[in-house]
């Protein structure tokens, strides 16, 4: 058996149970169970009639399960089987909707048209959505009108004016109603709130506070260096409100230059060049603000930039004097006598006062040993004779200060060239003895001669040779000019092979006795050294440059006689081996000296003795020889 129970808040009837036993004597007793018996329902057990003593809720139970049953109140003995029966919950309008995620938050871009969506709002109704219009829900807009509107159906919220202006109005605060009952007259209704913020877009172009500025910069201010700002205001935000700062005159963009600075959106304005008051008081910059992020869509309000003029005054600073030059080049000649002027430097003081000037080198350098200056002229002199060939060039640094103000210095450097004048003989370039072999042929170059010359090529560069005239004719060598080339060099050939042979005696005590040099027209002996195995001659050599005056020089080269050997393309004396004087008889003795005899015969040359006015090496002559005559 199904029962319908409306819902109420308080106690009611909902039915009577009767039994056909039931005589009313009152000997039936009637009993409940099940769900809520004896707590939600109860029912009196003379009459059967039961009740509901607690409201009944549809939203927490929609139905009950009863069983009823009537007894002997004697016997306690079931006069008809058990009922069950059901006890539904009728829903009736007693929710009212809810916002189960409210208040809220929306954004919306500035200057939107009608009709853009925002947001969308649910509500939720406990009531029955099945059973009348308790749960139907209508939506509707309590606060907010006129910007914005909502659907009454779907609960979407749009716009209802069109070019809403965020730098105008911000924030907005929406209150909106959801009513059931499909919002008829008593239903139930809720509310929320929705917060409603306009996002920036580029709507508005940067504009400078004022049309014209002033700036004072003095004109010792440093290149690179911020020396003042300007800011356009944009009302929009982020990087809708970018600035980029420009100079669009030539006049203030070839001195000056700007930037944007990214926190602040202040253009910083630095100096490109040197300002001098003294040429150039006054400039006059345009200065252009421009948005960097431009919406085309509202191109039509404009371009989106600003102009403004800014006048800068140059201030009069006391500075250091300026040279006429960034860098001298002097020069002098080297061996001129100290206090020989050099050059000059000049400097002055670029103010209106033109202050005089004094001149003064750097102490800390060592170009004071060598130069002085005239403080009031600038004069550079030297203070010693110069040497190019010890140091051709000299760096000094020349400062100058006003004789008002010491404290401001000016510096320049001076590079003093020293310029050569032939004082320096030529010579030989080589102190090495040269090796000539005995089986060398007649006109064969025994040697190529190099002449230097420490003085500069003018000077020095080209080269004559000659053997000296005031000395006998070395008949065995002579000088001729390396063809085709500078006359640096000369070649040494071997004029004849006679007195080539180097012939020595060994004693049979092993000592070294005699070494003989034959030439044409002489012997030259001498005692060797121990283990001597060659002999040596000296060649002397003039050598003229082709300067102005010329100069000369005589070097001699050393001449080695000896037997050759070959590594490669050097000419080396190789080991002979003495003739032992072990075993060494009289008789071998005396065959050496016939083979001496027979080999100066051979030569056309009687052996007459030394030639006159000679002296052997070393003073002294074998025993039985002398440097007289010939006998």
């Amino acid at each position: 058996m199904l029962i319908i129970a409306v819902e109420v808040p308080f106690e009611v009837f909902l039915l009577q149970l009767h039994s056909n036993s039931d005589k009313g004597d009152g000997s039936v007793r009637y009993i409940l169970s099940g769900e809520g018996a004896g707590t939600i329902f109860i029912i009196d057990e003379v009459t059967g009639d039961i009740h509901a003593t607690k409201s009944l809720d549809r939203e927490k139970k929609t139905h009950y399960v009863l069983h009823a049953q009537a007894l002997d109140r004697n016997t306690e003995e079931a006069l008809e089987p058990k009922s069950e029966f059901i006890i539904k919950v009728q829903d009736i309008n007693d929710n009212a909707p809810k916002f189960p995620d409210g208040p809220f938050v929306a954004t919306v871009p500035e200057m939107s048209e009608v009709g853009v969506s925002v947001l969308q709002v649910t509500a939720t109704d406990a009531d029955d959505p099945t059973y009348g219009n308790s749960a139907r829900i209508v939506y509707s807009i309590l606060q907010g009108q006129p910007y914005f509107s909502v659907d009454p159906k779907t609960g979407i919220i749009r716009t209802a004016l069109a070019n809403m202006d965020r730098e105008a109005r911000e924030h907005y605060t929406v209150v909106i109603q959801a009513k059931d009952m499909a919002g008829q007259v008593g239903g139930l209704s809720g509310s929320t709130t929705i917060n409603i913020t306009l996002t920036d877009i580029n709507d508005n172009p940067p504009k400078f506070p004022q049309k014209n500025y002033q700036l004072y910069v003095p004109e010792s201010a440093q290149v690179g260096k911020p020396v003042g700002k300007i800011k356009a205001n944009d009302e929009d935000l982020g990087i809708n409100a970018d600035i980029k700062y420009s100079i669009i005159n030539s006049e203030g963009a070839n001195m000056f230059s700007i930037s944007t600075d990214r926190d602040t959106r202040e253009g910083i304005i630095s100096l490109k060049k040197p300002l001098n008051y003294e040429r150039k008081k006054t400039y006059t910059l345009h200065i252009e603000g421009v948005n960097t992020h431009v919406d085309p869509r509202f191109s039509y309000l404009g371009s989106f930039k600003d102009t403004a003029t800014l006048k800068i005054t140059v201030g009069d600073v006391d500075e250091a004097p300026v040279f006429s030059m960034e860098h001298y080049i002097m020069d002098v000649y080297e061996n001129s006598p100290g206090g020989t002027e050099v050059g000059a430097v000049t400097a002055r003081d670029p103010d209106s006062r033109n202050s005089p000037v004094k001149y003064f080198l750097d102490s800390k350098e060592e170009g004071m040993r060598y130069f002085r200056i005239d403080e009031s002229t600038g004069v550079v002199r030297t203070t010693q004779p110069l040497d190019r060939e010890d140091m051709p060039w000299h760096n000094i640094t020349v400062m100058a200060s006003e004789v008002d103000n010491p404290s401001l210095l000016s510096h320049v450097p001076v590079t003093v060239q020293v310029l050569d004048v032939n004082d320096n003989p030529p010579e030989i370039a080589t102190d090495e003895e040269v090796i000539v072999c005995e089986s060398s042929r007649p006109g064969q170059v025994i040697q190529t001669v190099t002449a230097v010359d420490k003085d500069d090529f003018a000077n020095g560069q080209r080269f004559s040779f000659a053997l000296p005239s005031q000395l006998p004719v070395n008949p065995n060598f002579t000088l001729k000019d390396n063809e085709g080339s500078t006359l640096s060099r000369v070649f040494v050939k071997l004029k004849s092979r006679r007195g080539l042979a180097c012939l020595r005696i060994v004693l049979s005590n092993g000592l070294p006795a005699l070494a003989l040099t034959l030439s044409p027209t002489c012997v030259h002996y001498f005692v060797p050294t121990q283990g001597q195995q060659s002999c040596n001659d000296e060649l002397p050599i003039v050598v003229w440059d082709g300067g102005e005056p010329s100069l000369s020089g005589t070097s001699t080269l050393t001449l080695r006689v000896c037997p050759c050997q070959r590594h490669g393309r050097i000419r080396m004396c190789q080991g002979e081996a003495f003739l032992s004087s072990a075993g060494l008889s009289t008789g071998a003795l005396i065959a050496i000296l016939l083979c001496i005899v027979i080999l100066l015969g051979e030569l056309g040359q009687p052996l007459r003795g030394l030639q006159r006015g000679g002296e052997p090496p070393g003073g002294k002559y074998p025993e039985g020889m002398d440097g007289g005559d010939e006998p």
